[in-house]
């Protein structure tokens, strides 16, 4: 089964917890700190292969998941970290998270992306000996892996597109001119999926062509197969839009193709198009002109039109040739816009901001630096504990605490509840 879009539950590993260990050897009295890390969780890496061409896998398996950190243990023993999960997609696939934001567009065979990252182990209490500290009774617990849903959208790395109105020729003009065997019959909606064929121009060149099912007036309000197919040719340099030379009413096809192409959630229409009237057996030259004329009217200008057969291939090379030109100029052009030779400006992010706001429940501290060490901090340990407040002296945020007039007892939540809470 074609599967093109999917709802993915991703879950990194977590941290391990650092562990609270003490020496204990014969002959050796009161030996020191030696508690380990805790490892590292596993990340969540998106991997695009050409080996893969659907995204059918995700319909049962909606959940994917890292390895967690394994906790540290005595003699200063690290815990294993866990291992990174490698999923692998298809090429074209673009991952997004709840709000729509891309992260990561796997383009090409082998590109890599970290959906989520893995939890950092927690220290043990040997990591905080020093010299006026030499028995430290802390350890931290491991950093939770990152949990988010994404969508996982396949768009065909195509460089052609082929649009039209059902039993336009599409699937004909595929199959008469690559290597794809798509479905063909006389009847409407024969393609139910997009067909994917390699189209060979010359000797040197190649180009990748894609058959999406036809549309009818009104597909961006979902009627026929709807133009949710159309994702497929948002990557095309060219659209090739074919029209039944039969058709009754061929003005009014062209337009209705254009409505949906610009109704689409990207505007295909500033895409370059190439326009060809199929199925021209048997029809007399005067006719042919005709209805070409027909078309140019209506057409923009710098619009080329033909009129071809791919049962018996006339006019097939001219139109071959010519979606070649129109495809190395638009790559050229991205290239050239992709390229830069400006000095990359670096700046640092920091992530020592926080806030101290007063609600009916307490005061709620947040930002990220001070809830990661709320994260790992074990609140049963009134050592961790004396150590979080340690750090929330340091970045000043006792001291605003005291300057909102902070009663004793009162609840400090950091983040959420989930995360923990501590009595001033």
């Amino acid at each position: 089964m074609f599967v093109d879009k999917v709802l993915i539950e991703v879950k990194a590993g977590d941290g391990g917890n650092g562990v609270v260990s003490f020496r204990h050897e014969k002959f050796i009295d009161k030996g020191g700190p030696d508690g380990g890390d805790g490892g590292h969780g596993g990340n969540v890496i998106f991997v695009a292969s050409r080996n893969q061409n659907t995204l059918a896998t995700f319909r049962f398996q909606r959940l994917v998941s890292a390895e967690s950190g394994q906790p540290g243990s005595k003699r200063r023993q690290h815990g294993k970290s866990g291992k990174d999960l490698e999923v692998k997609v298809p090429v074209g696939t673009v991952i997004t998270n709840d709000a729509g934001a891309i992260l990561a567009d796997l383009k090409s065979d082998g590109d890599r992306a970290v959906i989520a990252r893995g939890g950092k182990g927690g220290f043990g209490n040997a990591h905080f000996t020093s010299s006026t500290r030499q028995a430290p009774r802390v350890a931290e617990k491991g950093e939770r892996g990152d949990e988010l849903t994404v969508t996982a959208e396949l768009k065909m790395i195509a460089d052609v597109g082929l649009v039209g109105l059902p039993n336009a020729g599409k699937s004909t003009f595929l199959a008469a001119t690559s290597n794809a065997q798509p479905e063909i019959a006389n009847y409407p909606f024969t393609t139910l999926r997009p067909n994917l064929g390699m189209v060979y121009i010359d000797d040197e060149t190649t180009l990748l062509f894609a058959d999406i099912p036809g549309l009818i007036e009104g597909a961006s309000e979902g009627k026929g197969l709807g133009d949710d197919f159309l994702r497929h040719v948002e990557r095309t340099a060219v659209l090739l839009h074919l029209i039944d030379i039969y058709n009754d009413d061929i003005i009014g096809s062209y337009h209705t193709i254009q409505k949906e192409l610009k109704a689409y959630r990207v505007d295909l229409t500033d895409r370059p198009q190439i326009v060809a009237l199929t199925k021209i057996d048997g029809l007399d030259d005067d006719i042919i002109a005709d209805r070409l004329e027909e078309v140019r009217k209506v057409v923009p200008k710098d619009t080329q039109l033909f009129a071809i057969s791919a049962q018996s291939k006339t006019g097939v090379k001219e139109l071959l040739y010519s979606v070649k030109d129109i495809v190395v100029k638009q790559r050229a052009a991205v290239a050239e816009a992709e390229y830069t030779d400006e000095i990359p400006v670096l700046t640092l992010k920091g992530d020592d901001g926080w806030k101290v706001e007063k609600t009916d429940d307490g005061f709620v501290v947040t930002g990220s630096k001070i809830e990661r060490f709320a994260h790992r901090t074990d609140f049963e340990n009134e050592f961790a504990v004396q150590r979080l407040r340690d750090i929330m002296k340091k970045m000043g945020i006792m001291h605003d605490l005291v300057r909102k007039q902070i009663d004793p007892e009162t609840a400090i939540i950091f983040g959420t509840p989930e995360i923990g809470r501590i009595e001033y």
